[in-house]
């Protein structure tokens, strides 16, 4: 199976180096890597120059293309006619040396696939745990695997306003578990969101559905609309057998008060994509867990050691749910189609 990578890039010469020595390491190596460049400088290239990689093209994007949504849709178009799956990296991250060959398996067992999706290793500690086990209210289980739930979706449980729909799969009101509360099994599991930076399609989507504009910069929850809208044509699957870690870099992320800004007004967003019109129950609870998860950030002003960071996003998530009375993003009535 033909396939090509593309990593979009900003200002991350120093990890996209350490990701593409461990891309380098695997069982089976990509036809073609793009990278799709957005830095506003020349370091990227430079390193790129001096470290040699099999199959790799690298393009620097002006201004017009530049951006986490712009660049994987630059990239689209520069992919080999004969690539028959295209998958996406973050530049952050480093895969286990099987990584593709897991991956890539999921679209031979399940031949209807449109995408797949990778298992970030390194971010959760999970225990087995004995048959028949019942977890407490400050566990999250799954599959026979348990994980120390976040104080968020503690407090959501106690106000019944969890997720009633299983990872990777999106409630009528948002606010779900994403594919990161998956346990590490080794199985393949079908959802309806993947993480963008850990992704695969297989290049007939790309015919019919682009990366959405809308998310500019950052891209903030660009993934979960672009395979929100996948699922609705066909089906996509997490194979928790392709590992890799991801190492969140630093450089190249908005500030705390856009990245808050975002979370709301790009959560509206993405919620809408897929219940264009949200009963009032639903309508309730979006507002009210987004409400509750504001005044928990809030309250990180006390007790956080970075005060400041949790004060400027709290902040901004206020500023981004009021600013949904009075401007509302725009949404794409093709998107809504699809």
């Amino acid at each position: 199976m033909k396939f090509s990578l593309i990593i979009c890039t900003y200002m991350r010469p120093e990890p996209l180096l350490q990701l593409l020595q461990s891309v380098q390491q695997q069982t089976v190596y990509p036809d073609e890597i793009l990278i799709i460049d957005g830095s506003l400088n020349n370091e990227t290239e430079i390193i790129l120059s001096q470290n040699q990689f099999e199959n790799l093209k690298y393009f620097l994007v002006d201004n017009e293309n530049r951006g986490l949504t712009k660049q994987r849709n630059f990239g689209i178009k520069k992919v080999n006619n004969l690539i028959e799956v295209v998958c996406f990296l973050d530049d952050d991250t480093i895969l286990e040396s099987d990584y593709f060959e897991n991956l890539l398996a999921t679209y031979t067992l399940f031949p209807e696939a449109l995408g797949a999706g990778g298992f970030i290793s390194n971010e959760v500690k999970w225990n087995k745990t004995p048959e028949n086990y019942i977890p407490n209210i400050n566990e999250f289980y799954f599959d026979g695997w348990k994980r120390k739930d976040g104080s968020r979706f503690i407090l959501r449980k106690k106000l019944n306003l969890d997720s009633d729909q299983p990872p990777g799969f999106s409630p009528s009101f948002s606010h779900g578990r994403s594919v990161s509360f998956l346990p590490p099994t080794n199985k393949i599991y079908e959802v309806e969101q993947l993480m963008g930076g850990v992704s695969s399609f297989k290049k007939s989507v790309f015919e019919k559905l682009s990366f959405s504009e809308y998310f500019a910069g950052y891209g903030l929850y660009e993934d979960a609309d672009f395979t929100l809208r996948v699922s609705k044509i066909g089906k996509l699957y997490i194979n928790t057998a392709a590992k890799l870690g991801h190492f969140h870099a630093a450089s190249g992320r908005p500030n705390q008060y856009l990245y808050g800004k975002m979370v709301v007004r790009n959560g509206w967003y993405v919620w809408r994509i897929k219940n264009s019109k949200p009963n009032l129950k639903a309508r309730l609870k979006w507002n009210a867990i987004t409400i509750l998860l504001t005044l928990i950030r809030f309250t990180n002003v006390i007790t956080a050691s970075d005060k400041k960071a949790a004060f400027t996003e709290a902040l901004g998530r206020t500023i981004g749910w009021w600013s949904l009375i009075f401007n509302k993003p725009l949404l794409d009535k093709d998107n809504l189609k699809n």
